[in-house]
């Protein structure tokens, strides 16, 4: 199964390298405000618009990373405390004393 996921990523790394040598043609970015960058080959547009997405994914599921990982860290914290628990003796608890053995009954 690991030799198939290897041979799987080298048949993507060559078709997105394939694929990328054949998009080296110059292209016009436009901006805003009518700003024009030209003559930008196209594989740098592609990358740079990848790094941002990838970028922007992350930002998008930082927040939830870090609750699952206090979550996470809270659950560990709480089996430690419960399995220290665990693995003190079990004292026997005193046996509850009836009030007439400590003091008995005046007779009536």
């Amino acid at each position: 199964m690991r030799y198939l996921v290897w041979i799987l990523r080298l048949v993507v790394f060559v078709v997105v390298l394939l694929f990328a040598l054949k998009n080296t043609g110059p292209v016009d970015v436009n901006f805003f405000a009518d700003y024009v960058v030209t003559d930008v080959p196209l594989i740098v547009v592609m990358l740079a618009v990848f790094v941002l997405g990838a970028l922007f994914g992350l930002l998008i599921t930082a927040p939830t990373i870090i609750r699952r990982r206090r979550e996470a860290a809270r659950l560990r914290r709480e089996l430690a405390r419960l399995e220290e628990k665990a693995r003190q003796p079990v004292q026997p608890q005193e046996a509850a004393v009836a009030p007439e053995t400590v003091a008995p009954l005046a007779p009536l």
